[in-house]
């Protein structure tokens, strides 16, 4: 019976690195947490409560953060001014989502965020003509549009368990004229605050599956390295596109989860 416990805690230590491992190399790729991957995949093949899930995903993500900020950094693709404001409201806002996960409906919330991720993938693909038509942006008004974003993106990372990438690379590039690489960079630097708020919200009220800790982390961290090393040799219309094609994949996925009864 100890031994079949043991063998048992192995194979689930594997699977959450493997979990790891493919959640850090998408997020590294295009400058996201990986919770989405992380999500489903400890819902379905560990088991663990959508609850737990979320909360040991903000976990997770204060490493891809770390791991991902650190490899675009040593590339030059980051923008630190930008990563402090968007920090700055994102961590006042973290705490406040992550108390919010039992209170709302997530099917709703499900909903609400893949018609926006939709939107924002269909604004990338038209990014070439919408920069034309926006111009230059100023800076005051780049520095309310990161406080804007970083607040509204901290609370859907600590309701939702995810980074917050999916929103503020499209409006880094968008609205405040950065590339793909150091937006993705950014969003990964803005990670480990928000992340780490957020994460230790749900680690107070229980939301934490510590066990598998062990095996994600590891997993993040190289997946992440892989994925943001690759990232930075694509050229970065193609990887633009990329983003634009995987959250659109991604937000139907949330849209067309059926109503719960």
């Amino acid at each position: 019976m100890h031994r079949w416990l043991e063998e048992k805690f192995i194979v689930k230590i594997i699977i959450s690195f493997v979990i790891g491992l493919s959640a850090g190399a998408f997020g590294g790729l295009i400058g996201i947490g990986g919770g989405v991957i992380m999500i489903p995949l400890m819902t379905e093949v560990l088991k663990l409560t959508q609850y737990k899930a979320h909360g040991t995903s903000l976990v997770a993500l204060v490493f891809t953060g770390i791991s991902g900020a650190i490899t675009y950094a040593s590339l030059g693709s980051i923008d630190i001014t930008a990563a402090v404001i968007l920090a700055l409201a994102a961590v006042f806002t973290a705490p406040l989502g992550a108390r919010h996960t039992h209170k709302l409906s997530e099917w709703t919330l499900r909903k609400s965020f893949g018609v926006f991720s939709i939107v924002c993938s269909l604004l990338l693909f038209a990014k070439p003509y919408l920069m034309n038509m926006t111009g230059t942006v100023p800076d005051y008004a780049k520095i309310i549009i990161f406080l804007l974003t970083g607040a509204f993106t901290g609370f859907l990372s600590g309701m939702m368990g995810v980074g917050g990438g999916t929103i503020m690379v499209p409006v880094m590039v968008i609205l405040a004229g950065l590339t793909q690489h150091v937006a993705q960079g950014t969003s990964l630097l803005v990670m480990v605050p928000t992340g780490g708020i957020g994460a230790f919200t749900h680690w107070k009220i229980g939301n934490v599956a510590a066990e598998i800790l062990v095996g994600l982390i590891p997993g993040i961290i190289l997946g992440t390295y892989l994925g943001g090393n690759f990232a930075n040799i694509i050229p970065d219309n193609i990887l633009r596109l990329i983003f634009a094609f995987i959250m659109i994949f991604v937000s139907l996925r949330y849209l067309t989860k059926p109503s719960p009864e």
